[in-house]
């Protein structure tokens, strides 16, 4: 259906034949244009709808904050296109509204207000045995440490043209 004739309920006319013709359809044809878009709009929303999950967190959880690179921002010393994506985790202090979150953060951000959308948040999986304590490493102030191997399981020396370089499984 063209679009004059959804409007006006008539095809369009000539102005040479000289004749013009009024109807009274044009209200069904307008309502079945407009039930028909409805209907699209419901079918693409059903399909948007299968690829998004909804987001709940309990209080307690953990989760990643979502810091959005910035052109001429370098978060961390790090430019734009290795910068982080999430930092973290904070913990979820208490749920202010169906998809708003306060967390708990550290007090370098201060300055950053503490209630966030669920969509700038990611959850947290946590492993215990895989989380590092802290406490235990020395960072300098630029930002390096120095590994201490905890034990030696294995050790493989591989020949090149010139010299052995040796390989250790910590």
């Amino acid at each position: 259906m063209a679009p004059f004739e959804a409007l006006y309920g008539r095809r369009c006319e000539h102005h040479s034949t000289g004749r013009t013709r009024r109807t009274c359809h044009i209200r069904p044809v307008l309502g079945n244009t407009s039930e028909k878009s409805k209907e699209h709009n419901l079918g693409e929303k059903s399909y948007s709808d299968k690829r998004r999950r909804p987001l709940i967190f309990e209080k307690d959880d953990h989760v990643y904050l979502r810091v959005s690179p910035m052109k001429g921002v370098h978060r961390f010393g790090v430019k734009e296109k290795l910068a982080p994506r999430y930092i973290g985790p904070f913990k979820i202090t208490e749920q202010c509204g169906p998809v708003a979150y306060r967390l708990e953060l550290p007090p370098h951000l201060a300055a950053v207000h503490d209630v966030f959308h669920v969509s700038q948040l990611k959850k947290c999986l946590r492993v215990p045995e895989k989380v590092i304590d802290t406490s235990q490493i020395q960072i300098q102030p630029d930002l390096t440490y120095q590994e201490q191997p905890i034990k030696i399981l294995d050790q493989k020396q591989r020949a090149t043209r010139r010299r052995a370089i040796n390989f250790y499984k910590v």
